[in-house]
């Protein structure tokens, strides 16, 4: 079953980031867009390739108004201790939301119920607190947060534009197609 527009359950979580424990709940997503960036577990190897990759690309997220969630079944006290450890994850200022109880990974739909853990899921959430685009890949493979902004950013300007469509490798001024018709040009 798909996820497209699935709308994100309630939830309130602990989060660490920037030195600090905070709670995220639903009401701090909605109205601007998001990424829910799941990884198995604090403590793996290919987990600080991938969040430091996205922590490398944060500040561009941001000025594009989307915000970025990792989202592990850790604590937030595990967050606090990875990163104290870790001069990888010391790179990390968005929040890492700590999903113990398995709330979150349940609703998106990638919790691994034999392990405890989730599936390397990411999400991209509207506005509206619905689900507009996700992919899920085999633990053993490490994402790319380029490509993440890339889709933000034609999740972002389809919304804007909805009589429009972004081609396969699309970038933010290049042409765009209108269904039925031939290319649109640069925007």
């Amino acid at each position: 079953m798909s996820l497209i527009n699935k709308e994100v359950a309630d939830f309130s979580v602990q989060a660490y980031q920037n030195d600090d424990f905070h709670t995220v709940t639903k009401a701090d997503i909605l109205g601007k867009w998001s990424v829910f960036f799941f990884y198995p577990a604090d403590f793996t190897f290919v987990c600080p390739t991938e969040l430091k990759d996205l922590a490398g690309k944060y500040e561009e997220f941001k000025k594009i108004g989307c915000e970025i969630y990792s989202v592990s079944c850790d604590s937030h006290f595990v967050h606090k201790a990875w990163h104290d450890a870790s001069d990888t994850i010391k790179a990390i200022s968005y929040p890492m939301l700590a999903d113990p109880n398995h709330r979150l990974a349940r609703d998106f739909q990638v919790l691994i119920e034999n392990d405890g853990m989730a599936e390397r899921g990411t999400f991209v959430v509207n506005p509206e607190g619905k689900i507009v685009a996700y992919e899920v890949v085999a633990g053993n493979i490490g994402r790319n947060a380029d490509e993440l902004l890339r889709r933000v950013e034609a999740l972002q300007f389809v919304a804007e534009h909805g009589d429009q469509v972004c081609p396969a490798k699309w970038q933010p001024g290049a042409a765009t197609l209108k269904p039925g018709l031939d290319l649109v040009g640069k925007l």
